[in-house]
């Protein structure tokens, strides 16, 4: 009986020197200050935004990062002035254990360049407007004429399968949306065009057009061509 009184009392004792220990490390670690802070790009895209931007963001214009102790950080604030910036997806901010303010950014990602009449933008992944970067120029296709709320969500499809396919990736260049919401591309090594029609049966379309220029590439037929109509989803029509 007594061998379980001491038992429980040392169970009672171990679990105070527990408690107190991880308040004083708790109560240590969230005074202690920052060592510095530092951006982490990740995904496979060129960084169109330069770190230093990001970084200053991080810190809240504070010059030094080393006079800011853990307890004084707002991690979801500096996370969401991250979030805000144009180029920026989304962030994940922390400090690490020897005290390193991280910020992980996923910067959005660039799948055509269109112009109007304020100027040239990026169209990202999300089919949302992104501007264009000083720091590096992305290899998408461009993209001309009209885009409105009306064809914006059908041109997104379009141009995220062109973005996911390697074949059309480097092979289309150029769209240009028509007045009557039909599409016409341009490909990168040969002279005809792509007559692609209204923006539906997309798959479709984009599998013939792969099947024909498989064929027809073996031949060197593609060079004889002016055009390459897609708008009939059972069939290819060729224009010399």
């Amino acid at each position: 009986m007594k061998f379980l009184k001491w038992y429980n009392i040392r169970l009672l004792l171990m679990f105070a020197l527990v408690i107190f220990l991880y308040s004083f490390t708790s109560n240590r670690n969230s005074h202690r200050r920052l060592t510095k802070s530092e951006v982490v790009f990740v995904g496979d895209n060129k960084n169109f935004v330069k770190q230093e931007s990001v970084n200053k963001l991080l810190i809240e214009n504070i010059s030094d990062v080393k006079t800011i102790a853990k307890e004084d950080l707002n991690l979801n604030k500096l996370e969401n002035s991250i979030n805000k910036h144009p180029m920026v997806e989304k962030s994940e901010v922390f400090v690490s254990v020897d005290g390193v303010l991280k910020a992980v950014v996923k910067q959005k990602t660039p799948i055509a360049r269109a112009f109007d009449e304020f100027g040239s933008f990026y169209i990202d992944y999300e089919g949302n407007r992104m501007p264009l970067s000083d720091v590096n120029t992305a290899r998408v296709p461009l993209i001309s004429g009209v885009i409105d709320a009306k064809n914006e969500k059908k041109l997104s499809e379009v141009l995220k399968m062109i973005y996911d396919d390697e074949f059309l990736k480097k092979n289309i260049i150029g769209v240009e949306i028509l007045s009557d919401e039909s599409l016409m591309m341009t490909n990168r090594n040969f002279s005809y065009q792509i007559e692609f029609g209204k923006m539906m049966n997309v798959e479709r379309k984009f599998k013939n057009y792969k099947a024909f220029f498989q064929k027809a590439v073996l031949d060197s037929t593609l060079y004889k061509y002016k055009r390459i109509n897609l708008r009939f989803t059972q069939q290819v029509v060729c224009t010399k």
